[in-house]
């Protein structure tokens, strides 16, 4: 074979997708969520401790970590991430919110239908005549305030970033993860004070699946944020290159819409 077919069949071979090396961590980090989820159920049937849980809960963060850093070594440092691999990144995460959207829509699709179809059980009546609600002026109010403004501000980091304003974007990231914080301390405080429990009734069910879910992806989003924070600070991102940062954008962006149908349907319409 001559050098020149060598040449045309290395040139034949090129493309703009990253092959990844073989990696352990996608089928580790499946079956540490696998024993986590197990370890749940068991514990709500009285089978298992919160010992079981919390082990798995940590071996689940360590993976995940071991995970992200090859991510990080192979977008920031090896420069795989080519701008094919970023749309197909892109989509990804598109495709994930959406699943994210669905999810949520189930829950409030059996919310609305316990609402219109209220047993005599209940009292014929939503919410049921025994429920105390939660007024939607006081914390939930509040915590509506704090995640409209917290979308603002990774709106403005993100501009900032985009600008190549390395200061604004790590203040603004910065307030928007206080303001996240805050947020979820106070829907802490407000689960410490609600007059009823998850197993009151089908309204008490929703109401704390949806807000607990809710909850968590905001935990979630903290931690995507507060992720960007730091590779912000050690300069990983540029004014072109920043597809980290926009997607934990997209996704807080995402969490503040669900609270707000989760404000008027479970807090106003649904506590009226």
């Amino acid at each position: 074979m001559t050098l020149k077919t060598n040449f045309l069949i290395r040139n034949t071979n090129r493309h703009g997708f990253h092959l990844v090396d073989p990696s352990p961590w996608p089928i580790l980090t499946a079956f540490s969520v696998f024993t986590l989820v197990f370890n749940l159920v068991l514990w709500m049937h009285g089978y298992s401790g919160l010992i079981f849980i919390l082990f798995s809960l940590i071996c689940f963060k360590f993976l995940l970590w071991f995970w992200w850093r090859d991510v990080i070594r192979e977008a920031t440092f090896e420069g795989n991430h080519t701008s094919i691999v970023q749309r197909g990144l892109k989509l990804g995460m598109i495709l994930f919110i959406v699943s994210e959207v669905m999810f949520f829509f189930a829950f409030f699709i059996a919310f609305f239908y316990s609402s219109f179809n209220a047993s005599v059980g209940i009292g014929c009546t939503w919410p049921p005549v025994y429920i105390s609600t939660i007024e939607a002026i006081q914390v939930p109010l509040l915590n509506s305030f704090l995640l409209l403004f917290s979308g603002f501000t990774v709106t403005l980091a993100h501009n900032y970033l985009i600008e190549g304003n390395w200061s604004k974007t790590f203040y603004y990231l910065s307030f928007t993860i206080l303001l996240a914080t805050v947020f979820t301390l106070f829907q802490i405080y407000e689960y410490n004070t609600c007059p009823f429990n998850i197993s009151d009734s089908v309204y008490a069910s929703c109401f704390f699946m949806l807000t607990g879910l809710h909850g968590f992806h905001v935990v979630l989003g903290t931690t995507f944020l507060a992720v960007c924070l730091w590779r912000h600070f050690l300069h990983h991102f540029t004014r072109t290159n920043h597809l980290g940062f926009e997607a934990a954008s997209w996704y807080w962006h995402f969490v503040d819409v669900v609270w707000l149908f989760l404000f008027i349907t479970i807090y106003w319409w649904g506590g009226v």
